[in-house]
């Protein structure tokens, strides 16, 4: 039995002897695999087959124990071999980034430094780089904001050694937009309600991101009220409701309104403003043919030039834009979302029923001159209510519009609404009726009755 533990002990040392004379001293580089044999201080030693232990820091152990196996890089041969595991776990990062970078798969990175053309950015351990160009989308405002945060990243360029390796956040931004927009897409249908981001203001609206996906919000269609600027109503970054009303050009034009969300003001207008209601507005533009009457926001009212105060013309102080103006309601259309008004009372009922016992022949009363015409002049005896004084009856004088005039029923048709005027017979009238009172108050000084005093002024004529 001894003699059978003798050969043993010869044959294993024969073999320990034929290993070290077979052994290849470790160099840079090389990848030493053995047992941790044993641990001291921040050091643990590991048996790999050679002449001694090789020696990594205890701190890459991660939980590693006395008589497990340990792989590591040999980073030192003097005067102790030295291994480490942070190069195994890097050719790992490696091996794995590659493959990544080939397969088009996203990596997380967190930014470390900045530097003249970009950052310094820490992927499993390795260092990238990522363009100032490749962090975001748009403009870069404020590039320190970026430092130390994490973000996922596209590999775009990378190097067989790995010292080169480029990365790109704003690829996978951009991809993220086009998937997003692809789904938008199908939701963007007229009549759809979505939820958007106001991305731009123009001087005629604002350009919404519904997701990737940009519409347009016009200025007419930013509220029932009229806005001359789009800023009075949003706001870049402002999150807003808005309807699809429209979609062009398979898509690429798409047109939104946010005047659903008001109440419609045309709905009772009618009960609000009755024919004959005042109101209280301002102009905000003019046409050719009068003036259109913001009343309130979403009501907007024609003036028409015929409607306009008398002795006032287009271009007059008090009917420029941005004047306030008190009038009355003369026609309400809600079907037609139509509202007419005027600057001049009208009649809440037809002055026309009682026109016959109001304004007998031969009656006089005052009016206000409403136009000239080629017949002659109209004459306004009350709202609703106009007459004509013949050129006949005009003596060639001219009456300006808005004058008062004294004048004289002559003729009355109710059932066709005509009514036929005289001036001068009104100023005859009058002239009678002045001296009608002149010789009753001079009869009355000389004890004299009128009629005398006629007879006698009569006689002295016929002398």
């Amino acid at each position: 039995m001894t003699q059978t533990r003798d050969n043993a002990e010869a044959n294993s040392f024969a073999e320990a002897f034929e290993a070290s004379l077979n052994f290849k001293t470790p160099e840079q580089g090389d990848l030493l695999k053995g047992q941790i044999v044993s641990i001291s201080g921040d050091d643990a030693f590991v048996s790999y087959g050679g002449p001694s232990e090789a020696v990594m820091a205890a701190a890459e152990l991660d939980g590693l124990d006395i008589g497990d196996t340990v792989e590591g890089t040999v980073v030192k041969t003097s005067p102790e071999i030295r291994i480490s595991r942070k190069m195994i776990k890097g050719k790992a990062s490696l091996d794995a980034l590659r493959q990544m970078y080939e397969n088009h798969l996203p990596v997380e990175g967190k930014i470390t430094g900045r530097n003249k053309g970009g950052f310094d950015v820490s992927v499993s351990g390795l260092r990238a780089f990522c363009p100032l160009s490749q962090i975001a989308l748009g403009k870069i405002e404020n590039p320190d904001a970026f430092l130390n945060q994490t973000y996922d990243f596209r590999v775009t360029e990378m190097s067989d050694d790995g010292r080169r390796i480029v990365v790109s956040r704003a690829a996978l931004l951009k991809e993220a937009a086009a998937h997003r927009a692809e789904e938008t897409r199908k939701a963007v249908v007229p009549g759809a309600e979505l939820t958007g981001r106001v991305k731009t203001i123009t001087p005629f609206g604002a350009f919404v991101d519904l997701g990737g996906v940009d519409g347009l919000l016009h200025v007419s269609e930013m509220s029932r009220r009229r806005v001359t600027d789009p800023k009075e109503v949003v706001q870049v970054g402002q999150e807003v409701h808005v309807k699809v009303i429209k979609v062009d050009n398979d898509g690429k034009r798409i047109s939104l309104s946010m005047k659903d969300q008001e109440p419609d003001p045309w709905g009772d207008v009618a009960d609000r403003y009755p024919v004959g209601a005042q109101f209280t507005g301002r102009i905000v533009r003019s046409t050719d043919f009068g003036y259109f009457i913001e009343v309130e926001p979403g009501l907007d009212g024609l003036v028409h030039l015929s409607q306009l105060p008398f002795g006032v013309k287009p271009g007059d102080e008090s009917v420029q834009i941005g004047s306030t103006v008190t009038g009355w309601v003369r026609e309400v259309d809600p079907s037609r979302k139509r509202l007419s008004l005027s600057l001049r009372e009208v009649a809440v009922s037809d002055p026309w029923e009682a026109a016959g016992q109001k304004y007998g022949i031969g009656k006089v009363v005052e009016g206000t001159v409403d136009h000239t015409g080629a017949p002659g002049v109209f004459v306004q005896l009350e709202p609703g209510l106009t007459g004509l004084i013949p050129n006949s009856e005009l003596a060639g004088a001219e009456h300006p519009e808005g004058e008062r005039l004294m004048v004289r029923i002559m003729s009355i048709d109710v059932t066709r609404k005509r009514i036929s005027l005289s001036h001068e017979a009104a100023k005859a009238a009058a002239e009678r009726e002045e001296y009608s009172k002149f010789m009753e108050e001079r009869g009355e000084a000389e004890g004299k009755s009128a009629m005398a005093l006629a007879f006698e002024r009569a006689m002295s004529k016929r002398n």
